[in-house]
């Protein structure tokens, strides 16, 4: 390339060069409305209040040395935007195709599964709030059951059903079967 090209040139391919890279992110900021990050792009290029878009009904806060990708809209260093954050630290591995997993950093997991299985891995509980949850099919349970209201078994409630002809009480009114 002539020397006149190259120095006309020159300027535009290090602005396409610079426009997609790897970051490390350094700090997150969940308030705004468009999740805003730190990062530390090229060597030592520390950049703030960069956008972070994610995906429609999924949100997170990635702990500080997840890797980003980023992009420099319109070949600009100054107007940097995350598309994309990944933590090879706590990414679980070994999904089968097709699979999906939703994860934190202390190894809570749900992953959907191939042949229809859910999976949902807590540390110390699972807590659901709603005004009514249903199942279908068999419950198995290998613990406690434990309610704070009455339990109802095919409209029977386990609280005030009594039996007949049968004593009421602490005591043992027969021998187990």
């Amino acid at each position: 390339m002539n020397p006149g090209m190259q120095r006309v040139l020159g300027p535009l391919a290090r602005r396409v060069a610079l426009m997609v890279g790897r970051a490390v992110l350094r700090m997150v900021d969940d308030q705004p409305g468009i999740q805003s990050v730190q990062v530390e792009a090229l060597a030592g290029e520390l950049r703030d209040q960069v956008e972070r878009f994610q995906e429609y009904g999924f949100t997170s806060v990635p702990l500080p040395g997840a890797e980003a990708a980023a992009i420099a809209v319109g070949g600009s260093r100054d107007h940097l935007v995350v598309v994309a954050v990944d933590d090879r630290r706590y990414r679980p591995t070994g999904l089968l195709p097709g699979e999906v997993a939703i994860y934190t950093n202390e190894g809570v997991l749900i992953r959907l599964k191939q042949g229809g299985q859910v999976l949902v891995q807590a540390a110390t509980k699972v807590r659901i709030e709603c005004p009514l949850v249903e199942l279908t099919g068999d419950l198995h349970v290998a613990g406690q059951v434990v309610a704070q209201g009455d339990v109802f078994g095919q409209g029977t409630s386990l609280h005030t059903h009594v039996h007949g002809g049968v004593q009421s009480g602490s005591s043992n009114t027969g021998e187990p079967a």
